[in-house]
Formats: structure tokens, sequence, C-alpha cells
């Protein structure tokens, strides 16, 4: 008759073959759950946020070089890279309050330092003397307010920014610094004051931080709208032709929507829906 140990030798040849003995077993991949972000797509927006903070500190070592086109250009980049960050983490599922933190970090270098380093060499502020780095000093100060106010508070009302946005703010700066070398490219030669440069400059902090709603380009409604459609392409076209002039006439548009929209409704009664306050953001960035 088979002792236990002839019994035991097959089973343990068996299993060896298999390769449950001296081998490690196989581990079992788990299966992504529904709403939970895709492994590796995590690190995508906090990437392009990278890229954002990296044009904006492009623009002010260009602002230095005493080249306000490419530094022009470096915040007009890292505008676009803060538009797509944050759809980015919605799209992959990976929004955290890491991110948001991050991203206001950046922001501050792209459109609160940088513009206003692009105002003070390109507009010669430093003529001014001690007036001329202070209001520079203001824009940068105003905006990284208006950043913090808006990690906060996102706005009182629905589709509308409390104050103008950072990034349209340095989008103005970075417009008119365009607009300026295209009128002296085609001969039209002008010297813009440099006390006039250094108001424009603080006006456009003091909007950042003041309570007059903006128009939020999130809720424009490109699908059921077919008029809205009709000008988004209209504004590309132009953008295409000539785009120092269009991003200057748009900029400067959108700063004085906001206080001519605040003034008529004041006049005529009109008020704007309560937002719906966010949900809260975790605290930690996702993991794959």
């Amino acid at each position: 008759m088979p002792n236990d140990e002839d019994i035991a030798r097959p089973n343990a040849e068996d299993a060896e073959r298999s390769g449950a003995v001296g081998s490690r077993p196989r581990r079992r991949r788990r299966r992504r759950q529904a709403g939970e972000p895709v492994r590796g797509l995590y690190l995508l927006p906090h990437i392009i946020t990278t890229a954002n903070l990296f044009f904006g500190f492009f623009a002010i070592v260009q602002a230095f070089a005493g080249k306000p086109d490419l530094a022009a250009g470096g915040i007009v980049v890292a505008g676009i890279c803060d538009a797509i960050d944050g759809r980015v983490a919605r799209l992959a599922r990976s929004t955290s309050r890491f991110g948001v933190e991050y991203d206001s970090i950046a922001d501050t270098v792209s459109f609160g330092v940088a513009p206003a380093m692009l105002a003070f060499s390109a507009g010669n502020l430093q003529v001014l003397g001690r007036p001329g780095w202070v209001m520079a000093f203001l824009f940068t100060a105003c905006a990284a307010l208006r950043l913090a106010r808006f990690n906060v508070s996102p706005g009182r009302y629905k589709g509308r920014f409390e104050g103008m946005p950072s990034p349209a703010a340095a989008g103005c700066v970075a417009s008119t610094q365009w607009f300026v070398s295209f009128l002296r490219d085609n001969g039209v030669m002008f010297q813009v004051p440099e006390f006039a440069v250094a108001v424009c400059v603080a006006v456009l902090g003091l909007l950042m931080v003041s309570p007059i709603p903006y128009r939020s380009g999130k809720e424009l409604d490109l699908r059921h709208s077919y008029g809205t459609l009709v000008l988004v392409v209209i504004a590309l076209a132009l953008i295409v032709q000539e785009p120092s002039v269009t991003l200057f006439v748009i900029g400067v548009v959108y700063a004085f929507s906001g206080p001519v929209e605040w003034v008529y409704r004041r006049v005529t009664g009109a008020t704007l829906e309560e937002a719906i306050p966010p949900a809260p953001l975790s605290e930690e960035p996702p993991r794959g």
C-alpha cells in the first residue's frame, strides 16, 4: 500500500508545476470602480499646471531681458494652460484640494507677478521711482488676494466671477503690449506716459479685488445657443487674422463690461441669480 510520503509527493509535484510552490503567487488585478480616477491620469492636470507656472516664469525672464512681446506671449500661453487644467482634472476625475492650491500658486506667478513685471519693464515705470514699482506691486497683491478669495468663495452669483478674473487682467496687460507693438510696426509712433501705464495697471488690480460681478466664459452654451456659437466663431476668425488687435479689443471690452453691467443693474433694479455653493474637495491628491 502507498504510504503517506508517496501520496504527498505527486501533490507537491503538481503544486510546483502550477506555480503554487517555490514561486510568488500571482497578484490579482483590481478592477477599477465606477467614478474612480484612471490610474496615471491624475498627474496630467498637475503637469498642465506646471506648464502654466513655467510660462509665467518665462514671461518674467523675457520681461527683464527686454523682450516684452515674448513676455506677453508667455502670459497668453499660461492662460491657455490655466483654462484647460481644471477641465482635464474633471475629465480624469482627479480634482483635489491639492490641485486647487497648486493652481493658485501657479496663477499668482503667471497672472500676478509676470504681468506686473511686464508693465514695469515695457512701461518704463522705473522712471517714476517708488510710485512706479508700488503701482506694479499693487497689481501683484490684488491678483494674490483675488485668487485667495476665489478659493474660499468662487462667487455669489451664478455664471459670474466676483471681481475681474486674474487671467483676464493679465491678458489685458499682455494684449496691450502686443497692440502697441502692432501700431509701432505699422508706422504709428507714439509714447504712452509712464504715469498712465501705472494708473491702468493699478486700476486692473483694483478691479480684481472689487465685488463687481464679471461674466464667466464657463457658462457659454455652444450647443443650444446658435447666436453664441456664431459670435465665438467670428471671434476666433478675427483672432487668427490679427491676434494683437482682436485680443486687445476683447480685453478692453471685458474689462469695461463688469462696471457697465453693474451700473445698469443699479439703475434698472435688475438682480442676478444666486449661486449654489460647490461641494467640498478632498484634502489629498488622488493616488494611482
